[in-house]
């Protein structure tokens, strides 16, 4: 641009076209010209990196927030981001604490490496890697609670009519197991409890609970993937939530009709034949309406899963080791979150 100015005056100059003050005023209308075009080009390019950057502005569109965070919208992102901000706000770390929210999000969502999001970030993977515990812990804590057992007339006073037409209003809970897929642990003991012959792989195994409407009730530590389902039934709390009359639904393998009868309540699981050739009509009926409503804790199961696919990957055996002073492991941690985060969301069971 300066050298079109002076080629423009020199050719003026010589055919003496242009008086001094004019000469001046034309100068001058060029300068505020080309300060205008820079002002602009620098507000465009600043809106450009503002979307490009991991910050609140590149995440108001909510199909983004869908895809990267799992969360319904944006405003829902705000709202946890304030429950969570002044824990946040004490780490002292290079990310911000929308960042730090956010990266652990996309960690569990898309399951992405520790150093990928490092770069995407701009810190360094160590720094990542801190943030990631630091958040995953604090979030543990203020969102636990939204897993939580409702009070019985809570329950029954929005009981699905499906379930009412079944077995009246005395479902509390419909319980599973899901294994989350480790590695092998160097220790010849562990490496022995971890193993799971059903899905021939080191895992631990979790029990869920959810609400006849779909909501997570209940979500155990985890355990090695060798232990019964009847055992982690017994043995992470849930029989303790059961009160009186208080009816059970599971799956096959869940023998667990004494210690549930202990609690005085009932549990239903499909029937079995037992040796002989096929079921009375009773039974066939009754198994058909149970397999037909416990099928919602498996959809739900699924929902987590696909919502924060990390659960689907092989957690290191870091993750899978007791935290430091806790009778839990971080993976016990992600694993609540994850369920905590979906109960957030709409219910794959009830749908609007």
């Amino acid at each position: 641009m300066k050298l079109q100015q002076q080629m423009m005056v020199h050719r003026w100059k010589s055919h003496g076209q242009m008086t001094p003050l004019q000469l001046e005023c034309y100068l001058y209308s060029c300068r505020h010209a080309e300060i205008d075009r820079l002002l602009e080009e620098n507000r465009r390019l600043k809106k450009e990196l503002a979307e490009k950057n991991m910050e609140e502005n590149y995440f108001k569109d909510d199909a983004k927030v869908r895809y990267y965070t799992g969360l319904l919208c944006f405003v829902l992102l705000m709202g946890v981001l304030t429950q969570l901000l002044p824990c946040l706000q004490q780490t002292g770390r290079k990310l911000s604490p929308f960042q730090m929210l956010l990266s652990t999000l996309m960690r569990l969502r898309l399951n992405l490496p520790i150093q990928h999001i490092a770069y995407l970030f701009s810190v360094d993977r160590k720094t990542m890697s801190t943030a990631f515990r630091d958040t995953i812990g604090i979030m543990f804590r203020h969102l636990k609670p939204l897993v939580h057992w409702p009070d019985r007339h809570c329950l029954q006073a929005i009981m699905p009519h499906q379930f009412v037409e079944a077995f009246g209003n005395r479902v509390s809970v419909i319980v599973d197991c899901f294994e989350i897929r480790i590695e092998r642990a160097s220790n010849l003991k562990a490496r022995a409890q971890t193993f799971s012959h059903y899905k021939h792989h080191h895992t631990l195994k979790y029990l869920i609970g959810i609400t006849p409407r779909g909501s997570i009730s209940f979500i155990s530590k985890g355990w090695g993937g060798r232990v019964s389902d009847k055992h982690v039934m017994e043995n992470s709390g849930l029989l303790n939530q059961l009160l009186p009359g208080d009816l059970v639904l599971a799956d096959r393998g869940f023998d667990i009709r004494d210690s549930v009868g202990l609690m005085c309540a009932e549990v239903k699981t499909p029937a079995f034949t037992r040796g002989c050739s096929q079921l009375d009509a009773k039974d066939v009926e009754e198994t058909r309406r149970i397999a037909h409503l416990r099928v919602h804790v498996e959809r739900v199961i699924g929902c987590v899963r696909t919502k924060y696919t990390i659960l689907n990957g092989i957690i290191p055996i870091n993750m899978a080791l007791p935290c430091r002073d806790e009778d839990m492991t971080f993976l016990d941690k992600i694993v609540t979150v994850c369920c905590a985060s979906t109960n957030m969301c709409p219910s794959v069971v009830m749908k609007p």
